[in-house]
């Protein structure tokens, strides 16, 4: 008892009385909406960790090596849903998907992430959420990590790269591009380079130096990250709390007079796996475990700060991750702990490991406490959500894969189907369809990670997997050769979904 013990009170020293108390104190929301209250929530809070499993938080997994009380504490004020999902198994897919609505296999990138240097990514002429609320009067910001390519201005007018990027210049595309007012972002992962920061389109201070990288990988920390430009006062420890108190400063500055929408693409806990001392030895999980928990304290800070500000009863917050857990065989054995659940495989996997993410949403104003809901939703539904929180209709070119979750968030007993099916996508640009129960792999092997990545079948093999998760959640079974004519269906309808260009109804 005493190492769990010992864990609570690290977790409260750190959150210093904020996302700790907050965690752990006062009463629960009371419940659904009473007279005279919003029908629909004013503010918006998404944040979008980076890499957490479902089988990290407390709440999804009571065998968690993890305290998670912060983001317990949303469940329990908030919904659960059970059947969420990213629509890709790896970062930049999703962070396209998630802001436009619209699977990002449709775009230019087929498979794999972009790099800090590439270029932007969402066309200039989409709508995106940002962009989407702003024109309806909304305050927008987008603090943490962007991954989404950006317009660098280089010296010599060719492609960006280590040598040739004039850190002087604004950027030409970026966030404040795409709808954000105001922005604070690294340009990817916080193992690719260039590390630096930038505010509203320019570099806050210029990568002038040089890291050599670091090799460590699971060991020692699991301190991964690439060669390349760095900022002097860059510090690897500090971008998440960094991002959370941008994060804060930005509610801090909001009034009554407008609505914000607020995008916090955490940086946490992919590699490196970077906790604070503070966090350093609180958990069961090593490392990685401790960053988690430091990723939980600073989504308690941010959900305290939106509630300190009086914001509370008409925010929407909602807290899920970009894919599943960067969490091997090797690590399962080391730690027990299972980062993603009993569900089969890992980040960038076809398999559910890969893409089945935890998703809790909260909203006193509407949402009932303690509840739980098992549709079937994806991360592109955000877009259309959203549309109807303000009560905006979106156009036939936009929000192509997304479909509304609000009347789910708003009624947990919802058994009819929201989604006609959601489609899944790895690393490697392997595809799935979810329908139902059932779950088809357009492919053998786990389109991953995770050996065998790639299969070839043999002549009389089954060509692709077929799994009915309700009997198999575990994905152990393939039913490819004994159900054909499931198999045909949903073939049929993943083709129908990947030439017509939308899956929503239109």
């Amino acid at each position: 008892m005493a190492r769990p013990l010992r864990m609570l009170r690290s977790l409260l020293q750190v959150a210093g009385g904020l996302a700790g108390l907050w965690a752990l104190s006062g009463p629960l929301p009371r419940g659904l909406a009473t007279d005279g209250a919003r029908q629909r929530p004013r503010n918006i809070v998404v944040i979008l960790a980076d890499d957490l499993g479902y089988g990290d938080p407390g709440c999804y997994n009571g065998q968690s090596k993890i305290l998670t009380p912060c983001m317990d504490r949303l469940a329990a004020e908030g919904m659960l849903f059970t059947d969420a999902h990213s629509p890709s198994g790896v970062c930049t897919p999703t962070r396209y998907s998630l802001l436009t609505g619209r699977y990002c296999w449709r775009s230019s990138l087929k498979s794999g992430v972009l790099w800090g240097y590439s270029e932007p990514l969402i066309e200039s002429d989409r709508l995106t959420i940002a962009s989407l609320l702003k024109r309806h009067g909304y305050h927008t910001g987008c603090v943490g990590k962007w991954h989404l390519g950006l317009g660098w201005v280089t010296k010599d007018g060719g492609k960006a790269g280590t040598d040739n990027v004039d850190w002087s210049r604004s950027l030409t595309d970026g966030p404040h591009s795409l709808g954000f007012d105001y922005s604070y972002i690294i340009p990817a992962s916080l193992d690719m380079d260039p590390y630096c920061w930038l505010e509203n389109g320019r570099t806050v201070e210029a990568p002038t130096e040089y890291t050599p990288g670091s090799n460590r990988r699971w060991n020692d920390g699991g301190g991964f990250w690439r060669a390349g430009p760095i900022a002097p006062s860059f510090d690897f420890y500090e971008v998440q709390p960094i991002i959370t108190n941008k994060s804060i400063a930005f509610i801090k500055r909001q009034t009554t007079d407008m609505p914000f929408f607020l995008y916090v693409p955490l940086a946490a806990p992919h590699t490196p796996w970077m906790p604070t001392k503070e966090f350093r030895g609180t958990t069961e999980a090593g490392w990685y475990g401790d960053f988690v928990a430091q990723v939980d304290a600073s989504i308690g800070q941010i959900v305290k700060a939106v509630d300190d500000a009086g914001f509370r009863d008409d925010t929407l917050i909602i807290v899920t991750s970009d894919n599943g857990s960067h969490w091997p065989v090797q690590q399962i054995a080391a730690f027990s702990h299972c980062a993603n659940g009993d569900w089969r495989g890992q980040k960038a996997d076809i398999h559910e490991g890969g893409h089945r993410v935890p998703f809790i949403c909260r909203w006193p104003g509407g949402i009932a406490p303690g509840s739980r809901n098992d549709q079937t939703v994806c991360l592109t539904d955000l877009m259309a959500t959203f549309a109807a929180v303000i009560g905006e209709t979106l156009p036939t070119d936009a929000g192509q894969d997304s479909y509304n979750i609000l009347p789910a968030m708003l009624d947990p007993g919802l058994t009819e189907p929201i989604r006609e099916a959601a489609v899944h996508h790895s690393l490697q640009g392997m595809f799935a369809i979810r329908q139902g129960p059932w779950k088809l792999i357009a492919g053998r092997g786990s389109g991953g990670f995770t050996a065998p990545q790639q299969i070839e079948p043999k002549p009389g093999e089954p060509q692709g997997q077929l799994y009915n998760l309700r009997d198999d959640p575990g994905e152990l079974t393939n039913l490819w050769s004994e159900r054909p004519e499931i198999v045909e269906r949903m073939k049929t309808l993943l083709e129908r979904y990947q030439q017509q260009g939308y899956s929503r109804p239109m």
